[in-house]
């Protein structure tokens, strides 16, 4: 890494960077169930754009793991945030860093919660110990290990369920990390893990109306990890039991946005509600008795092009009948755009299970690819296209 205004003079193996006025001033304005998670998110939040902003001048396409929208749903139940760095040095995939932030001074141990460690889609490849100093005004990346070292030479600590690594079995020196990215790519950083059981749909109702209770304080130590991890995994799910731990009403109910307007929440994901024109509601073939008067879209963005998911009621939305619709939005150098052969539109029950006639595949260019399908009151779906559009975040939409 390069030497850089956010950059202080410190110990020749460790980094310290300097926390920007603005970020230092600025407290979350998420809401979270009491002032010691607010706490650590603030610390969360610190920790990952300093490190972020630094990372982005030697790796301009690093980036948040996720959006920073879905940051409060992590930050409410367990510490750490993941950065993403593609096109690294020779790296044959994308390579993954966890932070783990901590304002104690106390540099015997990096303690990874075990979420980051044992949950296969959050597990990095490396694992970065920080120390973040907000009146100081710095954060300090003392150490770092590897997945697959924290895995064989970790303690597990089944009381809070996180794995240690004591200080003299970490790299202080951050170029090794690089080192090793351009000299040795393919040495496996990862150690395999075996995918978590399935949660039912009942399963996960009951976990989050007993661990969204905000009188929990520690939910993630409340019931088995197994349990735990498979739910935090579906991110519509952790979601939910963000806004359970917040007493918030309902967020992602598609009947509620048409009559009372789109969620904030899913605002702040791309949905908008907009008037249907008539040409829509009649498009390829389907009769509508009844036009309603507007749908719901969220724009996409897919290999850089710029793409439109759109729900539309068919006849009266107390039917149950949605129609879920696909299409490329014109853009100056292409006016008339078509979705290109192979491209896949799908529909998945709550907990992720395909059903009859959920997919739509263009085999040509094709205008737009739709699927149509009948709901029962409160049933949930996830959407998904292929390719995946950038910050994707599965979200189970309420019907």
């Amino acid at each position: 890494m390069t030497r850089s205004p956010l950059f202080i003079e410190t110990e020749p193996t460790q980094i310290l960077l300097e926390i920007s006025p603005e970020e230092q001033a600025q407290l979350s304005q998420q809401r979270y169930s009491g002032s010691s998670r607010r706490w650590n998110a603030y610390l969360n939040q610190i920790c990952l754009n300093t490190v972020l902003a630094w990372l982005r001048q030697d790796y301009p396409q690093a980036k948040a793991w996720t959006q920073a929208t879905q940051h409060p749903s992590f930050w409410e139940v367990v510490e750490g945030s993941a950065i993403t760095l593609t096109g690294a040095a020779n790296a044959l995939h994308a390579i993954r860093l966890v932070l783990i932030p901590s304002a104690a001074i106390d540099h015997s141990e990096l303690r990874v919660p075990q979420e980051w460690v044992d949950l296969p889609s959050w597990a990095g490849d490396y694992y970065l110990a920080a120390e973040v100093e907000p009146d100081e005004g710095w954060v300090r990346i003392w150490g770092f290990t590897t997945h697959a070292r924290l895995k064989a030479r970790g303690t597990y600590d089944a009381g809070d369920r996180t794995y240690a690594l004591d200080a003299h079995d970490l790299i202080q020196d951050l170029n090794v990390l690089w080192d090793a990215q351009q000299l040795c790519p393919e040495d496996p950083t990862r150690s395999t893990l075996q995918p978590l059981p399935d949660l039912s749909v009942p399963q996960a109702e009951n976990l989050m109306a007993r661990l969204g209770n905000p009188q929990v304080l520690l939910p993630r130590l409340e019931v088995p990890f197994t349990l735990w991890g498979a739910l935090l995994e579906h991110p519509a799910w952790r979601q939910r039991l963000y806004q359970h731990r917040l007493q918030m009403p309902e967020q992602w109910s598609v009947l509620q946005w048409l009559t009372d307007g789109v969620s904030t929440i899913a605002q702040q994901m791309g949905w908008q509600q907009v008037a249907l024109q008539p040409n829509a509601a009649g498009a390829r073939s389907i009769e509508v008795s009844q036009s309603p008067a507007s749908l719901l879209v969220r724009p996409l963005v897919i290999a850089a092009q710029p793409y439109e998911l759109r729900i539309i009621p068919q006849d009266a939305p107390q039917s149950g009948i949605w129609r879920f619709e696909l299409c490329k939005l014109p853009t100056a150098a292409d006016p008339t755009p078509a979705l290109p052969r192979g491209m896949k539109l799908r529909l998945l029950t709550e907990d992720l299970q395909p059903f009859d006639n959920n997919e739509a595949t263009a085999t040509a260019a094709v205008e737009r690819l739709y699927v149509v399908v009948a709901l029962e009151p409160g049933e949930g779906l996830v959407w998904e296209v292929d390719p995946t559009p950038d910050d994707y975040e599965q979200e189970v939409l309420r019907f």
